[in-house]
């Protein structure tokens, strides 16, 4: 069985408490010995000359901005020109140039799909007339008298021309 003789929390909490009062009432004597013997003062007027500095760089500091902010380059750049009140007046005149060159985008992208379509069965209307012509060659050459002939005899059909030129009846 262990003994335990040397820890108290209990203890140990009251100790810490008291130093920290014993440490707080060290600064407080040391701070009034300061206040009376005049060093308190100077560091007053230091921490108060400093306050006054910190305020005159902060209020210059604001003016800057402010002068940057009203700079209409830098509204531009910045976007800040579009809450600007002139420019919320503008919106309705700046959404019907927005829808304008949207359509006119898609009246582009339609013609060009148009122009495409258009090329393509232009290409096949030429293909389909240089077919034409070639059956059209090839339909003049079989029909023929010499080639009709020829056929005939390939056949074994036996045909005789007439003697006669024929009539042309009316």
């Amino acid at each position: 069985m262990l003994k335990d003789l040397d820890f108290h929390p209990e203890r140990q909490e009251e100790e810490l408490r008291r130093q920290e009062e014993e440490a707080l009432a060290r600064r407080v004597r040391r701070e009034v010995l300061r206040v009376q013997s005049g060093e308190a003062d100077a560091d007053i007027e230091a921490d108060r000359q400093a306050e006054e500095e910190a305020a005159a760089r902060e209020a210059e500091e604001r003016v800057r901005k402010e002068r940057r902010r009203n700079n209409p380059f830098y509204r531009l750049v910045s976007g800040t020109i579009l809450v600007g009140e002139h420019a919320s007046r503008s919106y309705p005149y700046l959404m019907t140039i927005a829808v304008m060159f949207f359509l006119n985008i898609v009246v582009l992208f339609w013609s060009l799909h148009l122009d495409l379509r258009y090329s393509r069965l232009e290409r096949e209307v030429q293909k389909l007339r240089e077919r034409s012509i070639r059956y059209e060659e090839q339909r003049y050459r079989m029909s023929t008298h010499s080639a009709v002939s020829r056929e005939l005899e390939l056949r074994g059909i036996h045909l005789q021309d007439p003697r006669t030129p024929g009539q042309i009846i009316r």
